[in-house]
């Protein structure tokens, strides 16, 4: 093929020909989608060594291997370098409508070499990404370093296999973006329209993942942009373009280690950070430790127990999982035994299962610090990390300088006889309590108490303000009127009509706490008399927002 032929695939859905990018003059061999109004480039064969005129030709040597040579030279600039070529009536290649250049041997049909195996900056459907553990071939796409230049830029897009497999975006050769454990603790809403058949393999002979598309009919790619973000496309044929409809990173906490290790990135908006400290730790940076600010990262709480000390653990939903590169996986483990073997072992930082679509089978477990963890709405997976005893059970509610931990799971049976013996414990009176407030609080919404959100209120002493007179009284949730950042939401300072002086937490959309949970603790806290509680004046419920 001289400069100027081109190999189209038999449905006319991929072409393969010399070119030049954007406002380059230099010459490339490369393969893009046949029949659009602008060229767009999904492989480049010499990405590292341009043809610098049109003297260009892409043949075969007298090996059977394809060449790119320039002014007829002898020498060829690029070659597919197969060993095992013999002879020029051996081979035959073929375009293939997955955008896939094939090289074959003539009579077997066997594929000696592939481009899907050598990916530029594009990850197209039917394309593995991954290593082949027998050959040491690791597929993975690189950016361009320019639109002007195909040659590897700064970005690579690849699946690490090490630990549990995910894929992580390098930028300058460090981790840039994690997206989290394959089939788990990713966003999949955006994308699971397109996308189907996904086919992950981790065995002896590869770890790999390739993706299918739902419609034959719809033409999408995924590409590793230069600029330092992995992008998904679709294309609009009615209007003769690419829709660019999800790209990563996109919000402060999908950067990879925003927060500390130890630590929850929970924004509440794109350029918002809201970094808090997972179950059991504390700040390691001085300043106030009951806002739980993770941002520089957390360390195990001061004085806690975690060996054969009744210790269990809390659950952390909704979250992408942790950096999974050095947890210990068993996929023949249930949720249940999962936990039995963290327990079992102290050094068991936390568990999770390992896929979901295996009904809560496989586990993963941590050792050491949990790093890159962040918070969803309403996606990513359940974490459960170990806490002391303790911190099992305790739900203290408060505001302004009142810690506030969450804990929401099962007291093992062995906790209960160690707590019961601790018969001089603190925490056994405060747990005794609260757990006879929970159960009185049940038996009366039995006995038919009203919602709080209802026609009008429950039968407590709590007060139901509208969302405007809240944000009225707090400017609109001034920055100038914000005191601190707690575990779960922003506390502002705030004066009523009537001159009262007023504390507001308004609790973050991303807690991952729902409209009942927020009534049970604005209830329990109406109910509860501490010293380190203040008095609650009342609460807002209005659809997404909560103060």
């Amino acid at each position: 093929m001289k400069d100027g032929d081109v190999l189209i695939s038999q449905s006319r859905k991929f072409a393969l020909g010399f070119f030049s990018p954007g406002n380059s003059s230099l010459r490339y061999v490369g393969i893009w989608y046949f029949g659009q109004p602008e060229r767009t480039v999904v492989w480049v064969a010499n990405r590292e060594k341009s043809v610098n005129d049109t003297s260009g030709v892409l043949a075969f040597d007298h090996y059977g291997n394809l060449v790119i040579r320039e002014n007829n030279g002898s020498l060829p600039i690029w070659s597919t370098n197969v060993s095992s070529m013999t002879s020029n009536n051996s081979a035959t290649a073929q375009l293939l409508d997955s955008g896939n250049l094939v090289l074959n041997h003539d009579l077997s049909k066997v594929v000696i070499w592939q481009s899907f195996d050598y990916p530029t900056d594009t990850f197209l459907p039917s394309m593995k990404l991954g290593l082949d553990r027998r050959t040491g071939l690791n597929r993975f796409v690189t950016s361009w370093k320019s639109k002007d230049d195909p040659a590897p830029g700064s970005c690579s897009f690849r699946l690490e296999p090490t630990g549990y497999p995910q894929f992580f975006l390098y930028k300058d050769g460090a981790p840039y973006w994690r997206g989290g454990p394959l089939t788990i603790g990713v966003p999949k809403t955006a994308y699971g329209f397109i996308y189907s058949n996904v086919t992950i393999v981790n065995d002896a002979k590869e770890v790999t993942v390739m993706y299918g598309i739902i419609n034959a009919s719809v033409i999408s790619r995924i590409m590793v942009h230069e600029s330092g973000s992995v992008k998904h496309f679709t294309w609009l044929d009615e209007e003769q373009r690419w829709s660019e409809f999800v790209y990563y990173p996109k919000e402060q906490c999908d950067y990879y280690r925003n927060c500390g290790p130890n630590s929850n990135c929970g924004g509440n908006t794109a350029n918002q950070l809201d970094c808090t400290c997972l179950p059991g730790f504390e700040p390691k940076s001085p300043g106030n430790p009951y806002l739980r600010d993770g941002s520089h990262g957390c360390k195990r709480r001061q004085g806690a127990s975690l060996c054969r000390s009744g210790e269990g653990f809390e659950k952390v939903k909704q979250v992408k999982l942790p950096d999974t590169s050095t947890a210990h996986v068993n996929m023949s483990l249930s949720l249940k035994e999962c936990e039995q073997e963290c327990l079992r072992d102290c050094n068991c930082t936390a568990y999770s299962s390992a896929n979901e679509t295996l009904g809560e089978y496989g586990c993963l477990m941590w050792y050491g610090d949990l790093v890159d963890t962040r918070a969803f709405s309403d996606l990513g997976k359940d974490l459960y990390v170990r806490v002391d005893a303790t911190d099992l059970g305790i739900h203290v509610i408060g505001t302004l300088l009142v810690p506030s931990y969450t804990a929401r799971y099962r007291k093992r049976s062995t906790l209960v006889k160690k707590v019961m013996a601790a018969t001089v414990s603190v925490s056994v009176l405060v747990l005794l309590l609260l757990g006879c407030l929970v159960y009185c609080l049940l038996l009366n919404r039995k006995r038919g108490l009203k919602d709080l959100n209802s026609k009008g209120r429950r039968k407590t002493d709590v007060p139901v303000f509208d969302f405007g007179s809240v944000a009225a009284a707090t400017s609109n949730f001034s920055s100038a009127n914000e005191l601190g950042q707690g575990g779960f939401g922003s506390v502002y300072k705030g004066v009523m009509n009537d001159g009262t002086e007023i504390a507001v937490k308004r609790l973050s959309k991303y807690s991952g706490q729902g409209n009942e949970e927020f009534k049970n603790e604005v209830m329990l806290i109406a109910k509860l008399q501490h010293r380190n509680l203040v008095k609650i004046l009342g609460c807002c419920i209005q659809e997404d927002e909560n103060c």
